[in-house]
């Protein structure tokens, strides 16, 4: 196996080839690649062929975010050129809608000088159940099961209703910094943004990374955007939850074979339906119980898109923290790209 040196020498000079790229706005659309069809079968085996279980030691509650060595983040940080920082996070929305079901209760508790004389402070307090299809946050190892074990092993009973004791958000206290990629799959496409519904197969992955002359190496997080805002922007809203664009369930080999440590979307990281017999959402499955990876969902991704685009750059510093709640099987965050 390669040491971190090598890897880290690898990774500049794909990305140093990455910047002198120019992709257009507009290129030729390839033909659709029909992804296989998986069984609930497929799946369970896919669930042990690819687990990282015991990889880290049968402790270990970090899982791929072990990757991410000292010298990951030291290369990440030479990745700092420009000093342009980009929000990865959407606006939490408090309007109801078909993509945000659960909107964020907003309450002003005092608006300071409108209520009081002198020094006077405005107060107020957030509402938010932050899982599912509206806002930008970070699943925990311990936010899937599957067949009544999370992550290495860990049994169910390791959450309660006091919370997670095991896997919870504060294994990632520390933060994630490391080689972030973008891999846009619309602009490979030649498209605005996939269609929802639309399926994300390692070949696209693969292209992508052959368009845009960059390497997803060991310990970088990759993003993957399917235009869902654009799409938005241009049809409105829609059900999320019931047709999203994203990763087909065979990418998560893909993921393993590329020892990435941590996977982000601008959707929910799946394709839905999931084209999968009996099984809704098979790479949240198999990437954080199966491999250990968390993922960052719901992300806005359209400014990076832009950003990546203009700078002719399609890896960056990637830095982000999740809230430190013992117990919690997740976190609101907001994720800056570093160019």
């Amino acid at each position: 196996m390669s040491n971190d040196s090598d890897v880290s020498r690898r990774s500049f000079l794909a990305g140093a080839i990455g910047a002198a790229l120019v992709l257009p706005e507009k290129a030729t659309v390839d033909a659709a690649i029909e992804p296989p069809s998986l069984t609930q079968a497929d799946f369970e085996r896919m669930m042990t062929e690819l687990s990282n279980w015991g990889r880290w030691g049968k402790d270990d509650q970090m899982g791929t975010v072990n990757l991410i060595t000292a010298a990951k983040r030291k290369h990440a940080a030479s990745l700092v050129r420009e000093g342009t920082t980009v929000s990865l996070a959407h606006n939490q929305d408090s309007e109801m809608s078909l993509d945000n079901p659960l909107p964020l209760i907003h309450v002003m508790n005092s608006l300071g000088g409108v209520d009081h004389p002198g020094l006077s402070f405005a107060v107020d307090t957030y509402t938010m159940t932050y899982h599912g299809i509206s806002y930008s946050h970070m699943d925990a190892l311990c936010h899937c099961f599957y067949d009544h074990k999370l992550y290495n092993g860990f049994p169910p009973n390791v959450v309660t209703n006091a919370g997670a004791s095991k896997l919870d958000i504060t294994a990632f206290k520390d933060g994630i910094v490391t080689r972030g990629i973008l891999m846009d799959i619309p602009r490979l496409k030649g498209v605005s943004y996939l269609e929802p519904g639309t399926p994300i197969s390692p070949e696209d992955l693969d292209a992508w990374e052959n368009k845009a002359r960059v390497k997803v190496t060991s310990g970088d997080m990759i993003f993957i955007r399917t235009g869902r805002w654009a799409c938005r922007a241009e049809k409105g809203p829609w059900a999320l939850n019931h047709s999203a664009a994203g990763l087909y369930a065979t990418c998560a080999r893909w993921l393993k074979q590329r020892d990435v440590a941590a996977l982000a979307s601008d959707a929910v990281s799946d394709v839905l339906p999931s084209g999968v017999e009996g099984v809704n959402n098979p790479i949240h499955g198999l990437v954080i119980v199966a491999l250990g990876t968390p993922i960052f969902d719901n992300l806005d991704l359209e400014e990076l898109s832009k950003t990546a685009n203009r700078l002719r750059r399609w890896d960056f510093m990637l830095t982000a923290a999740p809230m430190r709640i013992p117990g919690g099987t997740g976190s609101p965050l907001n994720p800056l790209a570093i160019f």
